[in-house]
């Protein structure tokens, strides 16, 4: 028997089982709009005020930074617990130059977010107008 034919089987049910679940919920929900489905919170909470608030980008920045070096930790500790079983078998640059490649790239995205200030979080202006943390 072709192996594609399994392949194509599993993409199909993977596709009809969440597309014919979505149409048994549409059919099956109820419907009954109200005024406080539309509203901005449905906590209960009356909304006072603009919805619309600025929040700083540094909040942002910061989250993907820690994603970023998230990554890089989850990454860096099974290479760390297999190294020397890679040394081993495969040499010493083999083991380790992937590695400091990895952590070359993670090193200047971090100097360019710390050049262009992603890293700094307060700038006051003096009375000359220059920029000061």
């Amino acid at each position: 028997m072709n192996q594609w034919i399994a392949v194509g089987a599993l993409t199909f049910v993977a596709i009809a089982v969440p597309l014919s679940l979505l149409v048994v919920s549409y059919l099956l929900r109820p419907s009954v709009p109200e005024q406080g489905k539309s509203a901005v919170y449905e906590s209960g909470e009356v909304p006072t005020g603009n919805t619309r608030i600025r929040f700083n980008i540094q909040y942002y920045m910061v989250a993907l930074l820690f994603l970023v070096f998230d990554i890089e930790t989850v990454l860096i500790f099974p290479w760390t617990v297999i190294y020397r079983d890679a040394v081993q078998s495969a040499g010493l640059v083999a083991a380790l130059v992937p590695m400091l490649i990895f952590i070359g790239v993670l090193v200047v995205g971090l100097a360019w977010a710390w050049r262009n200030g992603a890293v700094q979080w307060i700038h006051s202006q003096n009375s000359s107008g220059t920029t000061r943390q």
